[in-house]
């Protein structure tokens, strides 16, 4: 029940028809053809771009061509009350009273999956996180694991196959100093000796003395005298701890993975030797010198023979180096092995979370998934961009109580799981977040949150008021409502959740979806704030009643917000 497809498809019907009867020229697509919700300030439903798309072939000018479709359409669809042609070539059209009686009706009868697409069904693996598994998450992976989690779930919503992944980097140097920490923090429990806090390549957060007590409690066979000896089984037990440690942060923020998967087992199992080989085949990688990265002395640099993947063949500024000087792999080469596996997985889409700090990155992983899959649009990569804590407009800094950074934990018991996931949509990934403690307090409309929340106990208390279940299904005995202006502006708005919810799947915005809930609910509040003064706009009369066509208004509201709102991973509290 998508308004804006519904007459889309209509309009291209007529205009078809219109070329059978010689009316009109036919373009050789009519791709450019669209339908959208016009301006707040215009007071019309839909408006369409076709009589633009139409006038070139046609050498008629776009309002020439909106004549000929006004008559057609006015013909054709009783549904319209009033049409009319917009400069530079817009036909605006606004729907009778009879329409948005049918609309409820539909909605009302069909409420659970309103929005959901109807188009071709795909499958898609979302990498979404992906921190190093050396310690707590920390603010900035809050934010991408929240973006990669709706993303999955607008998705979803729209019926497509979705499986959520974590990649563990737990290979390499990094891997190593954290192992090496916790040795130290079980030999500081165990032998009562000084953790080296001024050693810049140990880890001195907190989190570390219970990752040690943990492994001490559970491993009461391991002899801890040296290191050498149980190194590599320390490694496995050190992860194992910090990786349920991200768990039970992601838990707490509403975010479960479908898959964990290890860098360390895709090198032992020679998974980079077979990619590499495989590249060599199709000439994608090569024997060669690469110069110094932008920032490195020069002086300092040594050109030497090395293995390079051709990134430069896909639009990279250079050839990106897959070997150590120690003949070790890359972590590039271990990202290369990795997205084989996806690819090898069959999946229609890939779509990669990356941090601010990967920016970079996304070039030369994207060429790689090109090498491999040969299609170009195979991955798509979101970066999650800084997130800044401020309190009355100045930066807020809170204990840091797991190390020299605010951990996920510290930020959900601030402020709690709804308003951290709500908050962190709240702006586009790709634009820095203030995310404003003071706001997200308040029970004002400037704490976003809690106005979309309000909005949903407002309805909840005048379904409680005239004893009904807002949960349940209504039986409506009259179907033919008499719609105010105000109250079809509110319809109006609903009936732009399938487009709120296309795009942001479409072009992976979920952001789209909180500043839409935004909307509706200040289009709600404004109108319940008018049965102030006005006793015709209140929802419950004086002698406790309540009319058809309120009750299915609130309801339909009601449907929306709860439906955006699980989208989103937020409570919606009936009382509040």
């Amino acid at each position: 029940m998508n308004i804006f497809e519904e007459y889309k498809n209509k309009i291209i019907s007529i205009i078809k028809k219109a070329a059978k009867d010689k009316l009109l020229t036919l373009p050789e697509n009519l791709n450019g053809v669209n339908v959208d919700s016009t301006p707040p300030k215009i007071d019309f439903d839909i408006s369409t771009n076709v009589s633009m798309v139409l006038a070139k072939i046609n050498s008629k000018s776009p309002n020439d061509i909106a004549q000929i479709l006004i008559k057609l359409l006015k013909n054709e669809d009783k549904n319209i009350d009033e049409i009319t042609f917009a400069k530079p070539g817009f036909i605006n059209i606004k729907f009778n009273n009879d329409y948005w009686n049918n609309f409820a009706n539909k909605l009302i009868t069909s409420p659970h999956n309103y929005g959901s697409s109807n188009k071709v069904k795909k499958k898609y693996l979302v990498e979404f996180v992906s921190a190093n598994p050396t310690g707590p998450l920390h603010v900035g992976h809050c934010r991408g694991a929240i973006l990669g989690d709706v993303i999955s779930n607008v998705l979803q919503f729209n019926q497509n196959i979705v499986e959520r992944e974590y990649y563990v980097n737990d290979y390499g140097n990094q891997v190593s100093h954290f192992n090496y920490s916790v040795y130290l923090r079980i030999r500081e429990k165990l032998y009562d000796e000084k953790f080296p806090l001024d050693n810049p390549d140990l880890y001195p957060g907190d989190y570390l003395i219970d990752i040690a007590n943990s492994i001490i409690k559970n491993n009461k066979d391991i002899n801890f005298e040296n290191f050498k000896d149980i190194k590599d089984h320390l490694k496995k037990l050190s992860i194992n701890e910090s990786l349920n440690l991200i768990k039970n942060n992601l838990n707490d923020l509403g975010i479960k993975h479908d898959n964990f998967i290890s860098e360390t087992t895709l090198v032992n199992d020679n998974e980079v030797e077979k990619v590499i080989e495989k590249l060599k085949k199709t000439k994608h990688v090569y024997t060669g010198k690469i110069k110094a990265p932008e920032g490195e002395d020069q002086n300092n640099w040594t050109e030497r023979e090395q293995l390079l993947f051709r990134s430069t063949d896909f639009g990279d500024d250079k050839d990106r180096a897959l070997q150590k000087s120690d003949l070790t792999w890359t972590y590039f080469a271990s990202d290369v092995a990795y997205h084989n596996t996806k690819i090898n997985r069959n999946f229609d889409k890939l779509i990669n979370i990356l941090g601010a700090d990967h920016a970079g990155y996304i070039k030369r992983i994207t060429s790689v998934v090109e090498a491999l899959s040969g299609e170009k649009n195979k991955l798509s990569c979101k970066v999650s961009q800084l997130v800044k804590l401020i309190k009355d407009g100045k930066p807020f800094k809170m204990s840091k109580r797991k190390g020299d950074y605010i951990t996920v934990q510290d930020l959900i018991e601030q402020v709690g799981k709804d308003a951290t996931r709500f908050i962190m949509l709240s702006r586009s990934n790709d634009v820095e977040l203030d995310f404003d403690f003071s706001k997200v307090k308040e029970k004002s409309k400037d704490n976003p949150l809690y106005y979309v929340q309000y909005c949903y106990a407002r309805i909840c208390s005048v379904f409680r008021n005239i004893n009904l279940n807002i949960n349940e299904d209504l039986k409506i005995k009259n179907k033919n409502y008499n719609y105010t202006n105000d109250e079809i502006k509110i319809l109006k708005k609903v009936s732009e959740w399938p487009r709120c919810l296309e795009t942001a799947s479409n072009k992976l915005e979920p952001h789209r979806i909180p500043v839409y809930l935004y909307e509706l609910s200040s289009e709600f509040h404004s109108y319940w704030n008018k049965g102030k003064d006005d006793v015709d706009k209140r929802f419950i009369d004086k002698n406790n009643k309540i009319s058809d066509d309120k009750l299915v208004l609130l309801k339909i509201v009601s449907i929306v917000i709860k439906l955006g709102m699980k989208i989103l991973g937020v409570n919606t509290p009936e009382k509040m």
